[in-house]
């Protein structure tokens, strides 16, 4: 229990990190977390599990007057139609024993064209012993997708539930709307690259039937990791620029502790193997904060990512999101 609150205290901090300023919580997470709560009072001395649970039930109270957990309404569209922010964290009721990572093992790309390397690769993150002892059973460890000819490649932190079902990157809400933002580039998401720096979704604690809910970010040592194998990917694919889609992936790839808030260095361009990288929000931080400010920043980004990459740009195009 301990592990999946540090998991979600962790959580909080990184979207504050990203500048969320509001979570919305369905009714059956703060249940769980009451539950939780109710869980480890009853542990306790009489006493003290009565001051607990007062002082639990005052906290709860306060936390649902900020964060109104009703039902969130459909997110207007960065482009349009956009899917709709539907909160899906919950609190695990059980531990889950994460493997210990070791460093990351050396390996070499062999010669051959795009497609060959790419195969190979991909066999040869699929075989890792170590993705594959931190994938659930039913699961799959992910690779990227896209052209190989790409000229522009955005690079997320993990796979979340979707994706290591699917066993493709952004799948589900987030990258339904890094979709439609490709979109509004002029591009089709099958003319980019796009690719995690880790190739497993990093292990939470499961409830009772071994589902796991919620994510958390990858520690260090997972990046660590799992980096030569974006970087393979980089090579094969050789694009223009980079684009690193919030926090975690940024801090994964310029380095931890290498910026405090994104803030710092989003809208910014920087450098990764050799590449051009832009920094900017993750989709996830326009599901929760759905102005037409926090649209135009992460528009701004991908404007100078056009830029760069010597993309058509309209008039039309150069004024989303404006405030009117």
């Amino acid at each position: 229990m301990n592990l999946a609150l540090a998991a979600l205290t962790e959580e909080l901090r990184r979207l504050k990190s990203a500048g969320v300023k509001n979570v919305s919580v369905s009714e059956e997470s703060l249940a769980a977390l009451r539950r939780a709560v109710g869980k480890r009072a009853a542990d306790r001395p009489a006493k003290s599990a009565a001051t607990s649970a007062s002082s639990a039930s005052e906290k709860t109270t306060a936390n649902e007057s900020v964060s109104t957990p009703e039902a969130p309404t459909a997110a207007p569209a960065l482009a349009p139609d956009l899917p709709a922010y539907v909160p899906k964290a919950k609190v695990g009721e059980e531990k889950a024993e994460t493997p210990a990572i070791p460093p990351p093992q050396p390996f070499t790309l062999p010669d051959g064209d795009k497609a060959a390397r790419m195969a190979a690769l991909k066999a040869h993150v699929l075989g890792d012993a170590v993705c594959c002892a931190n994938v659930r059973p039913g699961k799959q460890v992910v690779l990227g997708v896209g052209t190989l000819d790409a000229r522009i490649m955005f690079v997320g932190e993990a796979p979340g539930a979707e994706e290591e079902v699917q066993g493709e990157p952004f799948v589900g809400p987030a990258g339904q709307l890094l979709t439609k933002m490709i979109g509004a580039m002029g591009l089709k998401r099958e003319e980019v690259y796009i690719g995690n720096i880790m190739n497993w979704r990093p292990q939470m604690p499961v409830n009772a039937s071994g589902v796991q809910y919620g994510n958390r970010p990858p520690t260090a040592d997972e990046m660590a990791y799992c980096l030569p194998y974006l970087r393979a990917q980089i090579e094969i694919v050789n694009p223009d620029l980079l684009v690193a889609l919030g926090s975690t992936a940024a801090q994964g790839l310029l380095g931890p502790g290498s910026f405090k808030a994104l803030g710092e260095v989003r809208g910014k361009w920087k450098e990764f193997a050799g590449k051009p990288l832009m920094i900017t929000y993750h989709p996830s931080y326009i599901l929760r904060n759905q102005s037409n400010r926090s649209k135009r920043m992460i528009w701004e980004d991908l404007l100078k990512v056009m830029e760069k990459a010597e993309l058509p740009i309209s008039e039309k195009q150069r004024g989303y999101f404006l405030d009117k």
